[in-house]
């Protein structure tokens, strides 16, 4: 194995996060589907359409109203995605493939997409 080849080994077994990001965005932000956008460049209070992995769902209520709860990140950024009065959702999970189209928020400084609509992606 050369020097080179084996610092470019070496170099994503220290990063595999980088590795990750770089795979979500080739997958998803580098798509060229019409009207998606990525999620670093979508405008805030604007009908998008996102496409990326789920990364965590979790059930975290809101004022006493269940919500269910999920970070999207296409390799270019990271959304919380929020649906309310929903405990669960069949098919939601970390690491599925989905697409969601709604308006983004911003709630305590953190980007929120609240009851989106969604298709998950096989």
């Amino acid at each position: 194995m050369t020097k080179s080849k084996l610092r470019r080994t070496i170099s994503n077994w220290a990063n595999p996060g980088d590795m990750e990001e770089h795979h979500l965005r080739k997958e998803y932000a580098g798509s060229s589907r019409a009207g998606h956008v990525s999620i670093a460049e979508a405008p805030d209070r604007e009908r998008v359409k996102l496409r990326g992995a789920l990364r965590t769902v979790t059930l975290r209520p809101r004022a006493g109203i269940p919500a269910l709860e999920a970070e999207l990140n296409d390799g270019t950024g990271v959304i919380t995605v929020v649906w309310l009065g929903r405990r669960r959702i069949a098919g939601i999970e970390p690491g599925r493939s989905i697409e969601v189209e709604g308006r983004i928020g911003n709630h305590d400084g953190v980007r929120v997409l609240y009851n989106p609509r969604y298709e998950l992606i096989p």
